[in-house]
């Protein structure tokens, strides 16, 4: 984007944390096992949930930025189908994130996958807590995999490997940003952290989700246009 005057490796990186921030934000199994365990055991035992969480979701987010993401950003087609997905995607999110309730845990398909992981593995740390609760949820990568190629097609992210890598860091800060600030929170309450609190920012988030919705939407009715008119 030649209007931002802001170097593309710092672009990239400065879109990864807010969208890393935002997308962690929501009620869901990280957020609700770190009130649950970091109430019981301190910051440290809930800041390690966190961090496992970071880890599978870096993970995730390199493999949308330098996998399939290349595969819908060198047609028009493809490109147009991945904005009407992402348009989707994301607006399906901001109104389930909008209208949440009450505090989430996992469909119980997840849950089934979790137990046998866990018991695969023997390792019910702190971090391997985290790491195997995003690892469960498949939809994750779905979601960096449309959300990675919309940034590069929006030249949010430019194409090349040091722009991907700045954005998945970007990913990673944002995300353990906001994981470290919920650790924190909840063990200085001592078991007082409020859902409510936590459910109000999962609202803020829908609405972000929705902005960002919106200029998918955009978008994708000027590559229409576009089409149209040649």
């Amino acid at each position: 984007m030649d209007w931002l005057p802001i170097p593309p490796l710092m672009l990239a990186f400065i879109t990864g944390f807010g969208t890393g921030f935002i997308s962690s934000i929501p009620v869901g199994p990280i957020n609700v096992t770190i009130v649950q365990e970091g109430a019981q055991r301190g910051f440290r035992w809930a800041f390690f949930i966190g961090l496992g969480a970071v880890t599978m979701e870096s993970i995730y987010s390199f493999v949308g930025f330098t996998g399939f993401s290349e595969l819908f950003t060198n047609s028009k087609l493809l490109r147009s189908c991945l904005e009407l997905v992402s348009f989707i995607l994301v607006l399906y999110l901001g109104v389930q994130f909008l209208r949440a309730k009450q505090l989430t845990v996992n469909p119980q398909s997840v849950e089934r996958l979790e137990e046998r992981l866990e018991e695969r593995f023997h390792h019910p740390t702190a971090f391997f807590t985290g790491f195997i609760r995003v690892l469960a949820n498949p939809a994750i990568l779905l979601f960096w995999v449309t959300i990675s190629a919309s940034f590069i097609s929006h030249e949010l992210v430019a194409p090349t490997l040091q722009s991907k890598l700045a954005c998945v860091t970007g990913v990673a800060c944002g995300a353990l940003m906001w994981f470290t600030i919920l650790s924190y929170g909840v063990s200085l309450g001592h078991g007082k952290f409020s859902d409510r609190t936590l459910l109000r920012l999962s609202h803020v988030s829908g609405v972000f989700l929705l902005g960002m919705a919106l200029v998918i939407g955009y978008k994708l009715v000027l590559i229409l246009w576009r089409a149209h008119q040649q």
